[in-house]
């Protein structure tokens, strides 16, 4: 058997440290435990690596991050990179991974800028183009429970890696033995100048850079908010943002302001879950705010809430987030003459469609790529070679990612937070609330409700498990969805709209109601997003009850 091989080796190799060793002993005692630790080996994909913390080929751990870093530079010794760029989040272990990465890196020769201190995502993206660097690392499981971490790779352009360097990648990883790759001592290669602090002044000018995305920089209505990190990386450079902008008094949730990757008060640190903005839900009703913003614990995601005339708050999904920002962006560009010439607004395909009636109200073009902020990053690479960098207005995705500039090529909570702030105050010198906004938006353009279903995937190997499924949904495609019958299937399997092959199937009716089913990249789920339109809230949402039991029947049998 293959995991026992692999466990006998980690339980008996001088490669590996001796608690590591006792420890791969042990599980290879427990059937169960022995096929989940050692059954598989952690993916590396355009995500890089993700899992739960743990000995064995399928967690994380020093050396599966130490190998996958081997990989790296093996692959950057083959195409010439010479420089990396590294950050770290909240997560248990996350400093200590960091470091071994820098290490084995300068080990190769090549140099490794490293935050000091815990930073989040955007930051990353954004000093390894500010610094020049061939490469990016940033040690985060982004919103994942406390038992993961995570691993991304991202390139020159400060994009998260493309499939063909991932593919690239994981041939260099895949001839690295576990236990192999040599990490300098930090102070060693700090003397050879192959380990370098990220200085202050990068901070200071991803500040000044997020500030220039503002829309309306003068806006200086009086409004009360709370903000929260929960226990993550945003507490700095949020904080930052918002003290540079007038008329704005925060609150902070002091109960997460500390960074923890054990997440006290919020297991599972999702913005978009209610469960996790609970405390800042608390304070906000105790503080009488107007509006909460909670950032995940790599702060890349944004929660927003607003106060409703009641007094009760209510939760805006990632959608509708994105749809006011995108109607604030265009809006204020109109308004202020600053509307570019044939303006891009980019989305990715299971993000609303009820951005394409904003868009045409304002004659703007809708752009979509596929599931994950890398390819809205790539799009803007493209608009960047072509000199026409100032067509991107704003790229938004329903998982609460939203990113307004170009000098971030990802998701940016930081960037996000200023201007929901920046929208609310906007909307209160009216007299209105961001509850006012969203409501408005529904009568302009009509009711789209969406829902995401998460279905878990058990077992050792949960990767079968979510191609069988997959394979079960191509081989009898959905005929009608809560009653309607389905007009157009999509599969982009072979790469179809000019998008890159991916594992994804589209439903779609007449009527605006659609269904797309997806593997997670990064977790063992499959994962299905409903839309349906309909007079009324009330009614979209009866519809998707409807499209969700039939969902359920199919996937959970």
């Amino acid at each position: 058997m293959q995991a026992m091989e692999r466990a006998i080796f980690w339980a008996d190799s001088p490669s590996f440290d001796e608690n590591t060793r006792l420890e791969a002993a042990k599980i290879m005692k427990d059937e169960q435990q022995l096929l989940s630790c050692f059954g598989a080996e952690l993916t590396f994909g355009t995500g890089g690596l993700r899992g739960v913390l743990g000995v064995g080929t399928n967690r994380m751990n020093q050396y599966t991050v130490g190998r996958a870093t081997q990989g790296l530079a093996d692959y950057m010794k083959q195409t010439g990179g010479k420089s990396v760029a590294i950050a770290y989040d909240s997560r248990l272990r996350s400093d200590e991974f960091a470091h071994i990465a820098a290490g084995i890196l300068a080990n190769n020769g090549i140099k490794a800028f490293v935050y000091p201190r815990l930073m989040p995502t955007p930051m990353l993206s954004f000093a390894v183009r500010h610094l020049g660097c061939d490469a990016g690392i940033v040690i985060t499981a982004s919103h994942n429970p406390a038992q993961y971490n995570g691993y991304k790779v991202y390139g020159s352009d400060g994009c998260q890696i493309t499939q063909d360097a991932a593919e690239a990648i994981t041939a260099c990883i895949e001839k690295v033995p576990y236990g192999a790759a040599q990490a300098m001592p930090v102070a060693d290669a700090k003397a050879a100048g192959l380990y370098v602090d990220i200085a202050d002044d990068v901070v200071a000018a991803f500040v000044e850079k997020t500030l220039a995305c503002r829309v309306n920089p003068a806006e200086d209505t009086p409004l009360h908010l709370v903000y929260t990190p929960l226990h993550g990386t945003g507490l700095e450079p949020v904080t930052r943002v918002l003290d540079s902008m007038k008329g704005l008094r925060y609150t902070l949730v002091k109960e997460q302001c500390q960074p923890d990757g054990h997440f006290p008060t919020c297991p599972k640190p999702n913005p978009e879950l209610r469960e996790a903005l609970q405390l800042g839900l608390e304070t906000a009703q105790r503080e009488n705010a107007s509006l909460l913003i909670a950032t995940d614990p790599d702060s890349d995601r944004v929660g927003v809430a607003v106060r409703e005339k009641d007094g009760s708050y209510k939760v805006l999904t990632g959608n509708e987030v994105g749809l006011l920002l995108m109607e604030y962006v265009l809006k204020s560009r109109i308004a202020n003459g600053a509307m570019p010439a044939e303006p891009v607004i980019v989305k990715t395909i299971v993000t609303s469609d009820l951005a394409f009636r904003i868009a045409e109200n304002y004659g703007v073009t809708i752009q979509e790529c596929l599931t994950g902020f890398k390819y809205i990053g790539e799009i803007i690479g493209v608009l960047e070679k072509q000199n026409q960098l100032d067509r991107y207005l704003f790229g938004f995705e329903e998982s609460c990612g939203y990113l307004a500039g170009t000098h971030v090529r990802d998701k940016d909570a930081v960037m996000a937070c200023m201007l929901v702030a920046e929208m609310a105050q906007s909307a209160a010198r009216e007299g209105r609330t961001l509850a006012d906004e969203i409501a408005s938006l529904y009568e302009r353009y009509g009711f789209m409700e969406n829902r995401l279903l998460n279905y878990d995937i058990a077992g050792s190997e949960p990767m079968k498990e979510m191609a069988r499924v997959m394979a079960a949904m191509r081989a009898q495609p959905m005929e009608s969805l809560a009653g309607c019958p389905v007009t157009t299937v999509k599969d982009y399997a072979p790469g179809i709209e000019g998008l890159p092959a991916s594992d994804v199937l589209t439903y779609a009716c007449d009527d605006g109601r659609k269904a797309i089913v997806r593997p997670s990249g990064t977790e063992p789920k499959v994962k299905v997003y409903l839309s349906a339109r309909a007079a009324t809230s009330a009614d979209a949402q009866a519809i998707l009850d409807k499209m969700n039991a039939e969902m359920d029947k199919r996937i959970l049998g």
